[in-house]
Parts: C-alpha cells; sequence; structure tokens
C-alpha cells in the first residue's frame, strides 16, 4: 500500500449524523481532511461507511480501504467493490459486552420465568410455579467469531451448560465446541437454547428454519441477534404455535422496521427489539478505525479484514 502523501482525506457515508463521528476523528487523527460524502466530493484515501450507494465505489476509485460501522458486512459485499480494496469490518468496538448482556438478560428472562411473572403481574396474579433448572438448559451459541466467543462467556459464567459451533474447528475453554456441517445436527440435538450470531452468507441465509429448528430439544428457546434473513419467519412461528418452540426473543428481522402487522408483534411468546442488541459505539469505533489507519499507514497487518470469499 502507498503511503499517503499530505493529510489524510476521510470520507463518511453512512445514513447518520457525522458530526459525533467527526468529532471523535479529530482527536484520533487531528490532521486528517474529514468530509460527509456527497457525489463529486474529492478522492479520499479511506472511507467509514455503513449501506453506501452504489456511486460510492463507482466515484471513490482511489481508496486504499474501507472500514465498515459494524461487524456484518453482508449488505457492503452486495455493491460492486473493487477485488483490490481491502474492506474492514470492527473487531468488537464495544459491541461484545452489549451482545453478552442482550443476550444473557434474554436468557434469564426466560429460565427465570421473569416473562410469567410480567404477565401475571399485570393480570393481578400471585402464583409461584415450579423453578426451572438451570441444567437443563444447554445454551447453544452459533457463530464463534469475537462476538460469538463473548457471549459464550458470559453465558458460562451463569453456570449454564454452553455449546459452541462453529464453520471451523474452534477450541473454547469451558465448553463443549462443534463445527462443520457434519457437526450441525449433534449441536442442535444437544441444545435447548439457541443463540444465533453466525455471519449472514449464502451458506447460512434461511439456516433457521423448520428443519433445522426442530432438532434442537423440546420446549426450545431462540435469540436472534445476527441477521433477521437467517431466520425462516414463518417456521417459527409454526414451531411457536406447535409448543416445539417455548418462545422467541428476536433483535433483527427480514424486513426493518419490523412492519405492524407482522405476527411477531401480536405472539404471546415472541420478544421484539428494534435491533439494538449490539449498537455501534462512536467513541470505541473511531478509535478502532483510526488505529487500523495509522497501522495501514505505517505498513502493518490489521484485523478484521474481511475475506470475500467467506462473507465476513
Amino acid at each position: 500500500m502507498q503511503l499517503t502523501q499530505g493529510p489524510l482525506r476521510i470520507s463518511f457515508c453512512a445514513r447518520t449524523d457525522p458530526l459525533p463521528w467527526f468529532e471523535a476523528l479529530r482527536k484520533e487523527l487531528p490532521q486528517a481532511q474529514l468530509e460527509a460524502w456527497s457525489s463529486g466530493a474529492q478522492p479520499a484515501d479511506y472511507a467509514i461507511v455503513w449501506a453506501p450507494p452504489q456511486q460510492f465505489f463507482d466515484e471513490q476509485t482511489q481508496l486504499k480501504a474501507v472500514f465498515n460501522m459494524g461487524a456484518g458486512v453482508d449488505a457492503l459485499l452486495k455493491r460492486k467493490i473493487a477485488a483490490q480494496l481491502p474492506i474492514v469490518r470492527l473487531n468488537d468496538a464495544g459491541m461484545g459486552v452489549q451482545m453478552a448482556e442482550y443476550v444473557c438478560h434474554a436468557l434469564i428472562r426466560h429460565t427465570r420465568q421473569f416473562d410469567v411473572f410480567e404477565a401475571q403481574a399485570r393480570a393481578g396474579q400471585w402464583h409461584e410455579p415450579v423453578p426451572l433448572e438451570r441444567g437443563h438448559y444447554p445454551v447453544g451459541i452459533l457463530g464463534m467469531g469475537v462476538l460469538g466467543e463473548r457471549v459464550a462467556r458470559a453465558v458460562a459464567a451463569l453456570d449454564f451448560p454452553v455449546l459452541a459451533w462453529s464453520r471451523s474447528a474452534k477450541q473454547v475453554a469451558g465448553m463443549k465446541s462443534l463445527f462443520g456441517a457434519t457437526q450441525l445436527p449433534a449441536f442442535l440435538a444437544q441444545t435447548r437454547v439457541l443463540v444465533n450470531l453466525l455471519p449472514l452468507t449464502p451458506e447460512t441465509e434461511n439456516l433457521l428454519n423448520r428443519s433445522t429448528l426442530t432438532q434442537l430439544l423440546p420446549g426450545a428457546y431462540l435469540i436472534n441477534v445476527a441477521r433477521g434473513r437467517h431466520v425462516v419467519e414463518e417456521d417459527v412461528l409454526t414451531l411457536l404455535d406447535s409448543g416445539h418452540l417455548a418462545g422467541a426473543t428476536l433483535d433483527v428481522f427480514r424486513t426493518e422496521p419490523l412492519p405492524p402487522e407482522h405476527a411477531f408483534w401480536r405472539h404471546p411468546r415472541v420478544t421484539v427489539t428494534p435491533h439494538i442488541a449490539g449498537r455501534t459505539l462512536v467513541p470505541e469505533t473511531v478509535a478502532q478505525i483510526a488505529g487500523k489507519i495509522r497501522a495501514l499507514e505505517a505498513g502493518l497487518p490489521i484485523e478484521g479484514m474481511v475475506d470475500r470469499s467467506r462473507g465476513y
């Protein structure tokens, strides 16, 4: 990579207010020239983007790297991007602890039956149901990247049995690790609470369907914090109504915002949240991106480079 001569030019292209990003970037890279992209803008050295239009890449042909403002790059990979342009995703930047909080909250709410108590309170009822045993609720984590490992460790710290599944072999201390398509059925068959943290790729789209979800232990619970297109929503509703799924906490959906008429809003055993499980935090994200830009300018390797053949 050729080193930049003169001030770095950084282009920002996202449907969000750029001012907080620029304030944080000026602290990290005070000599950089910052610009919110619009058609006809001057060529930039680096770009920070979220769901940019194709026109952005058609015009910004001198970029050295493009930084995605999140961990998932499925939307970005739909664009026609020069093969030699590095795409860099966030490793964590504060999302890991948020994901762990979210998953643990959903897990505890279900297994400690707080959803039942909330319904009782609304009805003015006082009942003490039989406690659920933690050991009967093995938690399976689908996807063991940086975020998946953070979530798995948090769940294990609560003394739940934890299973981990990843595309390739990865051993995580304190939990049973399975990998590859051939071991997915065994993973599902031992899981009662399924947590999805997979990247969205052609291989994982629609993975959570009637066939796979029926392989879970009876009375299973689904927590999806990855992408809506992992899930065949009609199949989830069918399995909820049949009783094979006891419930679901869903943060992501095939259509966002979730349409008002969607059945998930009204289903008594579905908890809906508006894609907030792991928000992009400006200070942490900018610090990570700025550090990677400094490393690239120094000719050093960085983490988070996207392998387009894998889709993440």
